[in-house]
C-alpha cells in the first residue's frame, strides 16, 4: 500500500471514462486537492470553468465491471479562509404561488470567513436579522465524486445517478466510508465540490462553497456487485438512491438498503422488512439539481444483535 501525493493539473466538468490522471493498486491512498464548485483554487485564482470541476479521474489496478470500489474519505478540510453560498432557496423548494412574494431579483451570494484552526464560519455582510447569528461550526464534506458510469457514459457534475455524482449529502465527510458500482475498468474515481459547512438538501445550491485539501483510500473489492452508492460512518450502514422525482429516489435507497441487508447480513426479506419497517431511517440530500439524493440506513448497533 502507497502514499500517491497528486497535484491536479486538469479538471473535468463530467463524471466519465476520461483519461487517468493517476493509476493506483487497490489499498492505495491518495493525497490531493481540489478547487471549489467555481473553479477557484486556495489562492482565490480561477483555474477552469465553473460546475462541479473534478480532480482525478483515478485509475484503481484490478477494479472491473461487477467488481466494488470502496473510497475511505481520510481527510475533507477546507485550505482557504473565504467560502461563498448562495443567496435565495431554490424555487423547486417553495410553494409555487409563493414565489412571487420570496422574490429573486439582485440576489447576490453569500460570503463567509473560515477559521480553520477553530473550525468556524462567519457572515462578513450579514443579511438583516442575522447580525447576531456569530459563528457556525464547519462541518466539511465532499459534494461531488464516484465512479464512470458504464457505456461510455461521461455525466455531467450537475447530476447524479448509480454512479455517484452530486449527491450534497452532508453525511459524506471525514472519515466515512463510500462504496460505488464499479462499471468500467480501473472504476476511474473523480471527487471535487467541498463544502465547509451545508444544511440538507442543499437548498440554496450551495454549501459553503470552498476548495479542499483531500485524502482517501482506493480499495477494490472483488465480485462484489451492487446497485446505487452505498456507504458506512461506524454508526450507521447506509443506501444511496439519486433520482427525480423523489419518490424515484426513496425506492431506489430503500431497494439498496434491502440488498445490504439481504446480502452482508444473510437477513431474509420477511426478516429485512420486519426491522426496516421501525428501525430505518432516511436522511435528504440534494434537492436543488436534477436529481434528488435520498440516503436510507439502520443503526449498525442494531445489525450487531443480531
Amino acid at each position: 500500500m502507497s502514499l500517491h501525493e497528486f497535484e491536479p493539473t486538469t479538471f473535468h466538468l463530467s463524471i466519465g471514462s476520461h483519461e487517468p490522471a493517476l493509476r493506483v493498486a487497490s489499498g492505495d491512498t491518495v493525497r490531493t486537492w481540489c478547487v471549489d464548485s467555481s473553479g477557484y483554487d486556495r489562492n482565490g485564482e480561477d483555474l477552469t470553468d465553473g460546475g462541479n470541476p473534478m480532480t482525478g479521474p483515478f485509475y484503481v489496478e484490478g477494479a472491473e465491471r461487477g467488481d466494488t470500489l470502496s473510497v475511505r474519505l481520510d481527510r475533507v478540510r477546507p485550505n482557504r479562509m473565504r467560502g461563498v453560498s448562495g443567496a435565495r432557496i431554490a424555487p423547486n423548494v417553495l410553494n409555487p404561488e409563493f414565489i412571487p412574494e420570496f422574490g429573486y431579483e439582485a440576489a447576490r451570494d453569500v460570503w463567509w470567513t473560515l477559521d480553520l484552526e477553530g473550525g468556524t464560519a462567519r457572515l462578513e455582510d450579514p443579511p438583516e436579522g442575522l447580525a447576531g447569528l456569530g459563528q457556525l461550526p464547519l462541518d466539511p464534506m465532499v459534494g461531488c465524486f464516484g465512479v464512470a458510469p458504464e457505456r461510455g457514459q461521461a455525466i455531467s457534475t450537475a447530476t447524479s445517478g448509480p454512479h455517484g455524482g452530486n449527491m450534497d449529502y452532508p453525511g459524506f465527510r471525514e472519515g466515512v466510508t463510500v462504496f460505488f458500482p464499479v462499471t468500467v475498468e480501473g472504476a476511474l474515481f473523480h471527487i471535487g465540490d467541498g463544502h465547509a459547512l451545508q444544511g440538507d438538501g442543499e437548498i440554496v445550491g450551495t454549501g459553503i462553497e470552498v476548495s479542499m485539501d483531500v485524502e482517501f483510500t482506493l480499495e477494490v473489492v472483488k465480485g462484489k456487485r451492487i446497485g446505487w452508492p452505498r456507504a458506512d460512518d461506524g454508526t450507521f450502514v447506509m443506501a444511496v438512491g439519486n433520482a427525480r422525482p423523489v419518490d424515484q429516489a426513496v425506492q431506489h435507497s430503500t431497494t439498496e438498503l434491502v440488498a445490504l441487508l439481504h446480502e452482508d447480513h444473510g437477513l431474509d426479506y420477511p426478516a429485512v422488512s420486519t426491522l426496516l419497517g421501525q428501525c430505518i431511517r432516511y436522511d435528504v440530500g440534494n434537492v436543488f439539481d436534477p436529481a434528488y439524493t435520498i440516503v436510507a440506513k439502520v443503526e449498525k448497533a442494531l445489525l450487531e444483535r443480531l
